[in-house]
């Protein structure tokens, strides 16, 4: 997982593609976080992408970075520990402005069964599972 975060650190921003009905939705994100030897993204339980989420947990991430390009599947499943809210917060400040651990529409979600596959034109793709 240490070489997945490092690309989605250095690319800045990854798209989340998520599933609305026989519809595709995909929305830029930046913020992530590693806890707890799981990978976190944070959103919001008042978005369209969380109730998209609560009924098919199945989403894809992708990033591009330097003629590579980093694609996640997983599903993505919502965490209530308190600690794992803070833990974003912390790793993101940014989004403090934004959100905090008690307000009730911070959500913190996980990737579940995860494959990341990094890939470019010039080399073999490599897999990560996670």
């Amino acid at each position: 997982m240490k070489e997945v975060c490092e690309f989605l650190q250095k690319a800045g921003i990854f798209y989340l593609a998520t599933v609305d009905g026989d519809q595709p939705r995909v929305r830029p994100f930046g913020a992530f976080n590693e806890y707890n030897g799981r990978l976190y993204l944070i959103t919001s339980n008042k978005k369209d992408i969380y109730a998209q989420l609560m009924r098919n947990p199945k989403s894809e991430i992708c990033a591009c970075l330097g003629g590579q390009w980093l694609r996640i599947e997983a599903e993505l499943i919502e965490d209530d520990d308190r600690a794992a809210r803070v833990a974003m917060l912390e790793a993101n400040p940014s989004l403090s402005s934004m959100y905090s651990p008690d307000d009730g529409k911070m959500v913190v979600l996980y990737l579940k069964n995860a494959v990341a596959t990094l890939s470019s034109f010039t080399s073999e793709p490599v897999v990560y599972k996670f």
